[in-house]
This record gives C-alpha cells, structure tokens and sequence, in this order.
C-alpha cells in the first residue's frame, strides 16, 4: 500500500526542520567541533587501523597545522590543495586551516599529470599538503604546473611537516582570526567527480558542511549510540563531508578505512559492533558478490544511507544481510535539489509529495541535440508522469522566489554553463543536475541515467542504467557496464556491454542473447559485448565510460574477448583479430571508426 503523500511530507519535514534552527543559530563548522571537543574531549572519533583517535587528539592536532600555517604567512581566503589518502590526519589538516579561515581543495587522490595540474589550478593553490602517495602524485605534474610550497606528512617529495607540527601550538587558535567569516562563505572545495571531462571544484559553505551532517542524523535517526561506518574515499563529498559532518554533530566515532575492501568489511562490521553505513555506487554489489558466510547475519549494521543501488542489488542485499533501513537518496556534492526514500518503493531514490514543496522539475532533454526543447512561448517542458526527464532545481534569487541556493563552483564558467535561463518564467534561474529521472503518479522518483549515457538507436532511446538493471541477474555475472558506441553509417549509437563474469570459459554467449531477449526490447539488446576480469571504476566506485566508447568494438584496442549479436543465430559471435572484418562484413556492420 502506497503511503498518503501527507505521511511522506511529514516525515521530510521532521528531517529537514533542523536546518531552520542552523540558520537562526548560525556556526562555522569549525565553531561546531570546538564545541564538539569542549563538550567531549575524550571521546573516541576516529577507529583507524589499530589507533583510537579522540575527537581533543584531532583538535590538538588540527591546532598545530592551523599554528603552522600561520607561521608561513597563510591566512583568510588562502587556498591548500590537499593531496592525502584516507588516513585521520586528512580531518585534521581541513579542521585546522578551516580555523584560520584558509580553504583547503580535496584533490583526488588518483588524478595524475595534466588533471591533477587542473584541479590544483582551479582550486587556486600554492600551498599543498601530501603523504606519500599523494607525493608520487604530484611527481607527474607538468613541469611548468611544480609550483608553490609543498608540505608532506611522509617527508617524501616535500618539506617534512612532522618537525614543525611538534613545535607548534597545540592550543586553539583565536576565534577572531575568523571574525566576519559567515556560514555563506567558502569553506572547502570539494572536485566533482564525473565519469567524463575535468573536475569541477564545488563551494562548499560552512552551512551546507554542517547541514550535511544535521540532514543525515536525522534522516537516519541516529543517536549517540552509533558507530558510522566509512569506507568510501575522504576527498569525496559522502566520505570527506558528510560523514564527518554527522559525526561531530552528534558526537559519534567512525571506523575509517585506507580503503574500501569487500573481504573485510563484515569483520570490521563486527569487530568495532558498527551500526550505520554510507554507500555509493557499487559498493553494495561487492558485499553481495562474496561467497555465502554462516555469519551473513550475524552483525550490527541496522541502516544505510546513499545513492546508486539498484533495485536488484537492493533486495539481494536487504534479504542476503537482514539491513532493514536502506535510504536510497538523489542529490550531488553542489545539487541545490535532492530526494529521499523514507517509505517508498525498492528502486525509488525519493519523493515528491506536493509539487508545490518542492523546488525539483523534470524537463524534456533531446538527446540528439543536447538541448532543452522549448514550447511556443519559449518555455521548457514539463514531463509527464513516468516520462524520463532531466531533474533541475530552482535557484533561489534576492527576491526569494521559491528556491534553494545554488553555491556554484569556484570558476565563473564551470557555474555559469549548470544554470538555465527562462525555463518557466522571465528571468527565472535552474540548477542543470545532468541527470534523468522520471517520476511515477504517485511521486516517486527512479533514477533513469546521465545525461549522456542514454543514446539513440534504431530511433529510440536507450537508457544505459535500464539495461544493466534488466540484465544484471544474469548467472555468473559479476558487474555489467553499458555504453553506446559509435557505428559509422548509422544513426546514433549501438549498445556495448562490459561484462565481469565469474568465469570467462564458462561465459554462454547463446544464453546471454536469450537472457537479454527475454528482458528488453529488440533495440535496447547490445549489440556488442566484451567481457573483463574488471570493471573500470572511478575512485568514487562510479562506472567509467570513457574508455569503453574509445575503445568500442575494434578487436585491434580490445585486449579481452569481444562479441557481435547475430539476431538471426540468437547468439552472439567472437570477434577476433584475424576474422572480425568478415564476421561485421556478413553481419552488415563496418569496423569501428573511432569516438
């Protein structure tokens, strides 16, 4: 039974009510955890490795790289790129120099050369803070882009920041070096982390750092007696944002990890009686993908939070492990709009009970031609329910129109090509998410794909996230990533599929067509197929894409076993260097000519 949409607003309300307590009350998150540290001291924040850090031993700490910091000339509006792995000194360094009012710009860990020299440019950098891999990072950039102060955690390719922090201060720098600061300004840069082109460096305020953390302890109902579980990267906005945001607030430790690993995670789970998890992308996947245990349901995790998991997985996991709060969420590190699944279906990242509540469209997007189709009066277009559309925000303006505030990114640029212009009304603004959504009568929304990844072929739209979730219960398959490539001569693009098999001996391209055939329309069955011992993911566990379009179906670039669909044998066909060109000549197909 579908609930009255008056329950589901109430119970948003309940969620979101706190943030007009911040806004009467306002704080700089680093004012947040002085009071944090002055309230609980010793208690235990961080559980890394074998070491308990208390949230006074990461304020000592945060207290001597603010003194360093000082030391060397940086102050108010300065920025440091912070180039480090998952480690507790990570919270540290953002804390300290957040208490002096220098920004700190979360690099991406595995961004090398050219990228890596972009973020650092556009974070607006010259100081940067490393360990030792963050230190073999920096080795790659450009020549030309080796500027500025670097100061390594490791000693290794910098000046040795051990040494200074033992001299320096461990007591808490004056407030006043952050008068005039207001929970509107920029408190750290958090780069986007999209499957295609370069990062942007998101703003993000003092409030939207604390609001993360208020949203999240309440959308979970968590108290003092949960342990948060972080497994995902700290330079991303779940792993570097959020979670610490909703731990301080309540005053709860974190069992933070190097990185996320499957084989250890329901030891850990036990070990420290962890009871609340953030997830993202596949994540949920793995953990399901691990051989059956005795002890599946022998743990302490109760509820979960996150964005990305398909229904399948959903259920799998929720039966398999016993979770009984899953909150599939939508949203985005610098989003103005976002939605919740308090009570609704498995699939379904949120709802829209009353339209008038709620700052979320969805609008026609033509895939084809990139763009927004307008009506006669100029205006986009609403979709209709069940209708895939792209979810855009409404920006608050001085006027206060009936928006949300839209931070933007630190480039004038990278803000100005998000926003949209006249969409229903004269001068009205709307954040551009870039992602497709649909919304059932009942308003509830399912994710639909990226703006991008759903292509056209034998003139209709393919989505790629339908078609993976259609197929992925196929026996044996581990991961299944979906594209479309190019197909010269044609119209659009022709599915491919990236399959992580259990066993690739064992792979039956016949059954796989019959599978697939059962499940999805003719045009949406991929014509292509290749099968890895890996799926490529970015460091935040999202799909990448990137390489499969490159790639495509030349044998000559593919270094793992390939298929083409004959329809007419119901199976699909090797491709391989020697005898590809036939096989696409017989089919009617031409080589791969590029993306």
């Amino acid at each position: 039974m579908t609930p009255a949409r008056a329950a589901t607003q109430a119970a948003m309300d309940a969620v979101h009510a706190p943030l007009l307590r911040l806004r009467e009350r306002p704080l700089l998150f680093p004012d947040c955890f002085e009071q944090r540290v002055a309230e609980s001291a010793d208690r235990p924040w961080i559980h890394f490795e074998d070491r308990i850090w208390t949230f006074g031993g990461v304020n000592a700490l945060a207290n001597r790289i603010a003194a360093v910091a000082l030391d060397a000339g940086l102050g108010r509006d300065d920025v440091v790129a912070l180039v480090m792995q998952n480690r507790p000194e990570y919270f540290a360094v953002w804390l300290g120099l957040g208490k002096i009012g220098v920004r700190t710009a979360f690099i991406n860990t595995f961004a090398r050369g050219a990228v890596l020299a972009h973020a650092v440019a556009a974070a607006g950098a010259r100081t940067t803070i490393c360990d030792a891999p963050g230190a073999q990072a920096l080795a790659t950039l450009p020549q030309g882009a080796r500027t500025g102060r670097i100061w390594s955690f490791d000693a290794d390719g910098g000046s040795a920041l051990e040494p200074l922090l033992a001299q320096a201060s461990a007591a808490d720098p004056p407030a006043r070096l952050r008068a005039g600061i207001t929970p509107d300004d920029d408190f750290v840069y958090i780069f986007t982390s999209g499957t295609t082109g370069l990062p942007k460096a998101a703003r993000i305020s003092h409030f939207r750092f604390v609001a993360a953390g208020v949203t999240t302890g309440g959308m979970l109902d968590l108290n003092d007696s949960d342990v948060y579980y972080n497994v995902l990267p700290v330079f991303h906005g779940a792993g570097g944002m959020v979670i610490p945001s909703v731990t301080v607030h309540l005053g709860i430790p974190m069992v933070l990890r190097r990185k996320f690993s499957a084989s250890q995670f329901w030891p850990d789970v036990r070990r420290h009686r962890i009871t609340t998890l953030q997830y993202i992308g596949e994540i949920c996947r793995y953990l399901s993908n691990q051989p059956p245990d005795p002890r599946d349901r022998g743990h302490t995790l109760v509820k979960m939070s996150g964005a990305g998991l398909r229904a399948d997985v959903w259920q799998q996991f929720r039966d398999r492990f016993g979770v009984g709060r899953i909150i599939e969420t939508w949203g985005g590190t610098e989003m103005n709009c976002s939605t919740m699944n308090l009570d609704g279906p498995i699939g379904s990242c949120g709802r829209v009970p009353f339209r008038e509540r709620s700052n979320l469209r969805l609008i026609r997007y033509d895939q084809d031609t990139g763009k927004h189709p307008r009506d006669a009066a100029g205006r986009c277009i609403e979709v209709g329910p069940n209708e895939p559309g792209e979810a855009i925000g409404c920006i608050a303006d001085p006027a206060g129109t009936a928006g949300a505030t839209f931070d933007g990114y630190r480039a004038a640029d990278d803000t100005g090509r998000k926003i949209l212009h006249d969409v229903f009304t004269p001068g009205d603004r709307w954040f551009r998410s870039g992602d497709l959504l649909r919304m059932d009568a009942d308003g509830y929304c399912w994710f639909v794909d990226r703006v991008g990844d759903t292509f056209r072929w034998k003139s209709e739209n393919v989505s790629t996230e339908e078609v993976a979730n259609a197929l992925a219960a196929f026996p044996g398959l581990c991961m299944i990533n979906v594209c479309g490539v190019r197909v010269p001569g044609t119209e659009g693009r022709a599915g491919l599929a990236a399959l992580e098999v259990v066993d690739v001996a064992a792979f039956d391209p016949a059954g796989f067509y019959r599978y697939a055939a059962e499940r999805l329309p003719d045009y949406a069955v991929p014509l292509f197929l290749r099968l890895t011992p890996g799926t490529d993911l970015t460091a935040s566990f999202k799909l990448r894409k990137t390489e499969l379009r490159r790639e495509g179906y030349d044998p000559a670039l593919v270094c793992e076993p390939l298929f083409v669909l004959d329809e007419t044998a119901g199976r699909y066909l090797p491709l391989q260097p020697d005898t590809a060109a036939a096989t696409l000549a017989r089919l009617g197909i031409p080589p791969f000519g590029g993306d």
